[in-house]
Formats: structure tokens, sequence, C-alpha cells
């Protein structure tokens, strides 16, 4: 089988933590960073400023061999930051406007995607929100919502509109709980009941919802719910980018045709070894080569 081509649209910036720790993020940009680790060879298309800033996220790509053909560079629009801080130990955060993966604009060629990923925030202005629609109209064969509701940036008939676009959709819990139509009544609700309304209702082909220290579940039209959970004696150091790492592997295991256990299982093994780590992603092979190994992945 011919492994399908993968294309990552969205936003890439600076997590800016109260340390002064500034590290390269942003969903897609960790996405297509652990792709790439694992071999998959991601398109990337964002945008980044004419700054300090965008030439460090556009070395630090090709020092990792990424490709960065599609990243763009606006001489308007600063590149993207967010302020990171971390409360009861979750991460909030406060997200720049107008920076320049707000205003991507179309590739020469749009064509070509295999499985398309794109999340919601790097939506919230129409410039970037037409490009993807451009993309979208160029027919990939698969699309890939990562949703990631961050206030204010985001309005619920919009993202239910890409929901219903896509053909997988990964959120978390809470996400889940405030789209579902009709919204739960009772604070005693089965997740996995609430998922399978919510798959059906958008009829899609897969779905993926994260549970936080509780693991995650996913099933398809065909499929029961696969639930993992993380391992009881998990150190967790950071938990900024556990999600990412949740969903770089689930596209690995969709384009490699893993059995959703297994895709489920490998997920939650990864982002269970990211959360032990500071940051979002790891910039030494070493970090990915006993998954690489273990799964037998050619890169």
């Amino acid at each position: 089988m011919e492994t399908p081509s993968v294309c990552i649209f969205g936003e890439v910036l600076l997590d800016c933590f109260p340390d002064g720790r500034q590290i390269l993020g942003g969903a897609p940009f960790n996405v297509s960073w652990h792709l790439q680790a694992f071999g998959a060879a991601p398109r990337f298309v964002s945008a980044v400023g004419e700054d300090e800033e965008g030439a460090r996220i556009r070395s630090g790509m090709r020092d990792w061999g990424m490709d960065t053909t599609e990243l763009q560079t606006d001489p308007d629009h600063p590149t993207g930051q967010v302020q990171v801080s971390i409360q009861d130990g979750e991460p909030s955060y406060d997200i720049l406007l107008d920076c320049a993966y707000d205003f991507i604009r179309t590739p020469t060629d749009a064509s070509g995607c295999g499985l398309l990923y794109h999340g919601t925030l790097a939506l919230r202005r129409p410039v970037s929100a037409a490009t993807l629609r451009d993309i979208k109209s160029s027919g990939p064969d698969l699309i890939f919502l990562d949703v990631n509701l961050r206030e204010p940036w985001w309005s619920r008939d919009p993202v239910l509109t890409w929901v219903t676009e896509a053909d997988w959709v990964k959120l978390n819990r809470d996400e889940l709980l405030c789209l579902s139509d009709p919204a739960p009544t009772s604070t005693d609700i089965d997740m996995t009941d609430l998922a399978r309304a919510f798959l059906e209702r958008h009829r899609l082909k897969g779905l993926v919802v994260t549970l936080g220290e509780a693991g995650a579940l996913a099933l398809t039209p065909e499929t029961d719910a696969v639930l993992v959970a993380p391992q009881p004696a998990l150190e967790v150091v950071d938990t900024v980018g556990a999600g990412d790492a949740f969903a770089a592997v689930t596209i690995l295991g969709i384009t490699q045709g893993w059995s959703l256990e297994t895709t489920l299982e490998r997920a939650q093994t990864f982002a269970s070894r990211v959360v032990g780590q500071r940051g979002a992603t790891a910039a030494q092979p070493d970090f990915y080569r006993p998954l690489i190994e273990g799964w037998g992945l050619h890169t």
C-alpha cells in the first residue's frame, strides 16, 4: 500500500513561558515536527514574519530536516507568539492577534495532498480561512481536523462546519461537551455514548477524544470504542503539546494502515513520553528512535 502524502496547515509560533524560555510551537507545527521524526515528511503550509523569530523557526525546521518550501514570509505581520502560563498543572494561553499565520496565502500548487490536517486557531482571520478552503477544493483524500478551542478565538457554528467537512476529528473531553448537540444536561455522562452520537451526527470516518489523565478513546462507524489509559506511575513534567503528540501518531496510524487499537495504544505511548519532558517537541532523534524501531517504521 502506498503511504498517503500528508499536508499540515496552520500556525507556527513561539511559546513563551514565565521562566523566559521561548520554544517553537503551535499545534500544526508540533504535529509536523513529530511526523518528520517518524519519517512521514509532511508538507507544512504556514507563515512567519520577516523578523528574528521567523528566521529562528525557519532555521529550526531546516535543522530538523523539514521542508520549508511552503513556509511563507510575511513582511507586514510578526511571527506568532503565545504567552503560556501554568495554572493547577494545566496550561493556559494568551495568543497574539494578527500575526503572520493569520495571513497564509494559497500555495502555487495546492494539489497532491493525500491527508490534510488543520486545526481551528489559524482560521480565526479570513485570509488564512480562505486559503484552507482553496486547499480543500483541490481534493485531499482525507481531512483530519484537530479541534483546539482557544478563547476568544473561536465561534461554535464555524467550528461545527469544519467538523462536518472533516473525515477524522480529534478533540478533548471539554471540547466534545461544548460542541455536542444537544448539550449534555447531566454531570454523569457516558463519554463513549456522547462520542458515538457526535461521530454519527457529523458522519465522520473516525473520532478521537483525549481525556487528560484518564487517557483517550477512539471509534469509527464500523468499530466499538477503543479506550487507552496512561501508566499509573507516569511522571508528568509538562502537558503542553500532549494532544499534538497524540494527533501526530493518530495520523501516522491512518497513513500506515494500523488498526484502531494499535493506533490508539501507540498514540498514548508517545503522548506519555512527551509529557515526561519539558516542551511539546524534542530536538534529539534518540527521543524518537525506540518508537521508530519498535513500530517498524522506515525513516
